[in-house]
Parts: C-alpha cells; structure tokens; sequence
C-alpha cells in the first residue's frame, strides 16, 4: 500500500517542482537570429557563457538567477543569447559548438564561467560579468542587469 501511494504522488510532486522552478523564456542559440532580433527591436543582447554539463557554478547561477522570475522580469527588453560549450558532444550539433567557439573567441577571450556579455544592437561590446559564488552573487548579477547603458 506504501508504494501505491508513493507511486500515485511521485508524478505530482515531480510535475510541481517543475512549474515552481522554472521559468520559461525565449532563448536564442544561434548568434544571428538574436542579432537580427536585437536589430529588429533595437534591444541589447545578454549572450551568456555556460558549460552547461560540467561548471558548476554555472549550475547554480541557473538555478539561483537565470530561472527565477526577478530575472525575467529584468530581462524582459533584452534578446537573450544561450552560449553553451558542454564536454559532452552529443548534446548540441556540431554547427552549434562551432558557433559558440568562435563566440567565445571573440566575446569571451578568457574563456571564464560562467561569463555574460551584453552587446548592442550594432554588435559592439557593452559590459561583461563573471564568476559565480552562490546566493551572495545573485543581487550582484541582478544589479548588472538593471544598469543603464
């Protein structure tokens, strides 16, 4: 009988850690679709570096500031830009690890994680921040956000 109802609430309790933790927003992961997004709606690009598979700060930089809604809310007149450069090859294409190389050639030049990157509509570099130590770090991340360019 235990098990029944463990089985009967696993799904439940599964389905309502999903809807309170995550918070869906429109991540590009090609460069030039969020260029022209950002074009098209005169919006700074936050490009943001991530090993998502294996930096763990990373991991919970995602989980403490990029699926909370203070960082929608933030974010909301940005086009945001998904740079993942994951050990594991299987999870993005080839064409796509290729893409995020040359951006982290280009935008990233220290290869520091996680790293973000706020680049203007005409493709010029803004302002960066990186490194991630835990909960102190979120006000610091959001006040990044919020600045005025």
């Amino acid at each position: 009988m235990k098990y029944f109802i463990y089985l009967f609430l696993l799904p439940i309790f599964l389905s309502a850690q999903d809807n309170n933790t995550t918070i869906a927003q429109k991540w590009y992961t090609n460069y030039e679709d969020a260029q022209n997004a950002a074009q098209k709606s005169n919006s700074e690009i936050l490009m943001y570096f991530t090993g998502s598979d294996w930096c763990a700060p990373c991991k919970v930089l995602k989980k403490n500031v990029l699926d909370t809604q203070h960082f929608t809310d933030i974010t909301k007149n940005y086009v945001l830009l998904y740079v993942d450069l994951p050990r594991k090859k299987e999870k993005i294409s080839a064409e796509e690890m290729q893409q995020n190389k040359e951006l982290l050639a280009q935008w990233n030049k220290k290869g520091l994680f996680p790293f973000m990157k706020i680049i203007s509509p005409d493709g010029k570099g803004l302002s960066s921040i990186s490194g991630y130590m835990g909960q102190g770090d979120m006000e610091r991340y959001m006040n990044f956000l919020r600045q005025d360019r």
